[in-house]
Parts: structure tokens; C-alpha cells; sequence
């Protein structure tokens, strides 16, 4: 998650804010597709998590990319992380050590997935010589919490000792989840408005699908994704189900008002971090944030706060879905192309939205505390998640094939990327419990094959 320093554009009024969101409309010809994935780096020889420092820690692996042309990014002297010279793309690194892409705005499935095939290369090459792995799973199988090194960024130390605050598992989020990520534009207010709603509405059909987290300290946790009900106690201020944005008169002013009041974590100077952890937004544009005296709200300030900001679908210029456990490759390309078949083509947005605008606040709600314990399992009126999830993968591939008729999207054949998640919903079955099923059977009680069998 990159930060921005704060630039001398200032915020005044509560108008500015809205107008920021609202800058990230675009005509459906700029729509874009950016893809951010997260995975656990780990030494061969022992499985050992890997820290910052050493020959073989996470600073040589960030050096050793660079011979690839990344440039690096750094705060103060360190290296915290690399950025594409052709600017869109950037590595960085969550507080535990998770190794994450930030892929481009690309235009086609088939891109995104090609950008992740180089990264992945580009990875396994310099990781193979120091001795690294890298694994996709939503949560750390077997690594206990004091046993994972802390990354050298400013932000994290405020974020670990806030996060002992305000829920019981904040530093479990932090230091043992990885997680898989779509960013998608919108044309419109209105376009927002539908795609936000369906997105947190259908995020639990996600969780389910990707969940692959079955395991902490080496043993079943009673979860299927582990990752997403470690979100349900972190900091309730900022996660969940947004459920004001399917109230009538929903839009831009409405997320404003919302973020607003959310606590923020800091402000960023070119000195370096201000702690204002528990202080509102609302505060800072009053003048009257604690710690930061003196301090104008800027455009970077606002970005940089929306990024803190956790609920299961978030707005910042684009929707970002964020209910996936991270996972293998096939897995990662099959998250976009989930979430664009259903709402990148008019038709099947629509369709996706019939399937959901009558459900309750708490049918929602529902699903979302049931999912990560449930799966496809999880009761649904008359039937079952699953029912839910194979109608909208129907819509998907529909609109994927919606997509290929239209020459400038560029994106024939974008089915091929859905296939994978055809084939679990097709089952029936998450990956998390395919996973459990072998530590029952073949694993002979041992988590130790994730780490070859999940490896990049």
C-alpha cells in the first residue's frame, strides 16, 4: 500500500473531498483493470519466515528485482520498496513481510495475467538465489505472530500499537494475512453507486470461492478463510459491510461524510510521520487535529486516509473488491476476471444487481459473519451460498463473452480466466477444504506441504 506525500494542493471544504472522488469517472473506453495480490515469502530450507536485514532477507530480494529495472522507493535511507520506471505498477511491503504487486491499470484480462507471469518470474529468479520462497495462501499455515520479523516503515509502527486498541486480532490482519485485490473504474455517480452495492453484496461469494485459509500454528482453525474472520474483530470503525450504501440518495457525499468520521492513523510529512491515531478527518479539516497543529489538509492527506479505510468493497477513484484470501497463480487471474464479467458490461451489472437489491441489511450481514466458517455451505433463504454463487458465475462468463463482441475492449476469449472459478463453484467446494481433506489424508496431519504444493 503506497503513500503519498503530501503535496501543497490543499483541502478546504468538505466539497473538495467529494469533487476527488468524483474525479474518478471515466468513459467506458478508459475503464482499466488493476490487480494487487499478496503472498508470504519463506526460506526453503526450513520455512522459516524471512526478515528485513541479511543476505538473504527482504531488502536483498528488493535489491535483487531491481536488476529487472524497478527503481527503488525509499523512506529516509531505507528500502521499503520498488516502482515500475514506466510508472502504474509498484512492489511493496505489508507489515509482516508480504511481498505485494501493485499491477498497472491494464485494459484486458490477458494483460494483467501477463504482468503477473513476469512478476512471478522475475520473483522465483532472484528468490532462487537467495534461498526464498513465496506462498499464496490467505493466512500464515503454521508462523506464530512473535515469530514474524516487522518491516522498517513508519506507518506500521503506529498502525501495530493502535491496532492493540481497538479489536483482538488487528495484528493477526497485519502480520499473517495476505490477501488478492481487483481495482475497477466506474463511469458515473450513478455507475459507482451500482457497482459499489453489488460488490459488497456479493463480496462473501468471493470470500467463499478464494477461501484457502484453514490453518494457524499447524493446525485447523474451524475456518475455511481464516483471512476474512480475522477482519471481523480488527477495527470495527473501518471494516465491514457499509451498510449506508444502499440507503436511497446514496452517492459521493454520502462515502465523504463516512470517511470523514473514521479515525484516521496519521499524517504524512516529508519529515516523516505525525501520529494522530483515534482523530477524525473531520477534525483535521477543523483544525483542531492533535499532534499535526498547524498542518492543512491536502489531496494527499485524504488519498492517504482513504487507503486506512477497510470495508469489504471500498471507494477511493476507483472500487476495490477486497474479500479474496490470496492464492496460486491460476487463482489470481481468476479474481478479476470474476469481478469484470460482472460489472464491466451493462447487461450483466444489471443482472448481478437483480440478484441481490432485495436481499436485507441483515441477510447481508448474515452472509458476511457465516461465509469464513461455511463456504458454499452458509444458509440462504431457501437454499444455500452456492445457489447465490453459481448464478453469479453465470452472469460472469456472460459478460465476459459481452466483452469479446466489443472490439475495443480488446479482451476475446477473457472466459478462459473465469475457468478456475468454474471448476471450485463447479465442485462445490473451497479450495480451503480440498486443503483440509489433505491434512486429514495425505498430509498425515502436517501443514509442511502448503509450502511446496501453494508455492509461487
Amino acid at each position: 500500500m503506497s503513500v503519498l506525500v503530501a503535496g501543497p494542493e490543499p483541502i478546504t471544504s468538505r466539497d473538495d473531498l467529494v469533487a476527488a472522488l468524483e474525479r474518478g469517472s471515466k468513459p467506458k473506453a478508459e475503464w482499466r483493470i488493476g490487480t494487487e495480490h499478496e503472498k508470504f515469502p519463506f526460506h526453503l530450507a526450513d520455512h522459516s519466515p524471512v526478515p528485513y536485514e541479511g543476505a538473504n532477507g527482504i531488502r536483498a530480494m528488493l535489491e535483487g528485482l531491481q536488476r529487472f529495472g524497478w527503481l527503488p522507493v525509499r523512506e529516509g535511507e531505507t528500502l521499503i520498496g520498488l516502482e515500475s520506471p514506466k510508472g502504474g505498477g509498484n512492489i511493496s511491503l505489508e507489515p509482516g513481510g508480504q511481498f505485494e504487486l501493485s499491477g498497472a491499470p491494464l485494459e484486458t484480462l490477458h494483460q494483467t495475467c501477463a504482468e503477473l507471469h513476469d512478476h512471478l518470474a522475475q520473483v522465483r529468479e532472484v528468490g532462487g538465489e537467495l534461498g526464498l520462497g513465496f506462498l499464496g495462501l490467505g493466512f500464515t499455515p503454521n508462523w506464530r505472530r512473535d515469530q514474524i520479523p516487522v518491516m522498517p516503515k513508519g506507518r506500521y509502527k503506529i498502525m501495530t500499537e493502535y491496532m492493540k486498541k481497538v479489536g483482538t486480532m488487528g495484528l493477526d490482519m497485519m502480520y499473517r494475512s495476505c490477501t488478492v485485490q481487483v481495482n475497477l473504474d466506474f463511469a458515473s455517480e450513478a455507475d459507482m453507486v451500482k457497482k459499489l452495492r453489488v460488490a459488497v453484496a456479493l463480496q462473501p461469494i468471493a470470500t467463499a470461492i478464494f477461501a484457502n485459509s484453514p490453518f494457524t500454528e499447524g493446525k485447523p482453525n474451524g475456518y475455511l478463510s481464516y483471512r476474512s474472520h480475522v477482519w471481523t474483530d480488527t477495527d470495527r470503525a473501518r471494516t465491514g459491510m457499509i451498510p449506508f450504501i444502499f440507503d436511497e440518495g446514496f452517492g459521493f457525499e454520502q462515502y465523504v461524510d463516512y470517511a470523514l468520521d473514521v479515525p484516521m492513523y496519521f499524517v504524512h510529512r516529508e519529515k516523516g510521520y505525525i501520529d494522530v491515531t483515534g482523530q477524525s478527518f473531520r477534525t483535521f479539516m477543523e483544525g483542531k487535529l492533535k499532534g499535526a497543529e498547524g498542518e492543512t489538509p491536502t489531496r494527499g492527506d485524504w488519498i492517504n486516509h482513504l487507503t486506512t479505510i477497510f470495508p469489504e468493497a471500498r471507494l477511493k477513484n476507483y472500487i476495490e473488491m477486497r474479500g479474496a484470501d490470496g492464492g496460486p497463480w491460476a487463482r489470481i487471474c481468476a479474481l478479476p476476471a470474476f469481478w469484470v464479467g460482472l460489472t464491466y458490461d451493462q447487461s450483466s451489472l444489471d443482472a448481478a444487481w437483480d440478484l441481490v437489491k432485495d436481499w436485507t441489511a441483515e441477510e447481508r450481514q448474515q452472509l458476511r459473519d457465516d461465509v469464513p466458517r461455511l463456504g458454499f455451505k452458509t444458509p440462504f433463504r431457501n437454499g444455500t451460498l452456492l445457489d447465490i454463487a453459481r448464478r453469479a458465475v453465470e452472469i460472469s462468463r456472460a459478460g465476459l463473452k459481452a466483452r469479446a463482441k466489443d472490439d475495443g475492449a480488446g479482451s476475446e476469449n477473457e472466459t478462459v480466466f473465469l475457468s478456475t472459478v468454474e471448476d471450485i463453484v463447479g465442485k462445490g467446494k473451497s479450495p480451503a477444504e480440498e486443503m483440509l481433506e489433505a491434512f486429514h489424508g495425505r498430509w498425515n496431519g502436517s501443514v509442511d506441504p502448503v509450502f511446496k504444493e501453494y508455492a509461487f
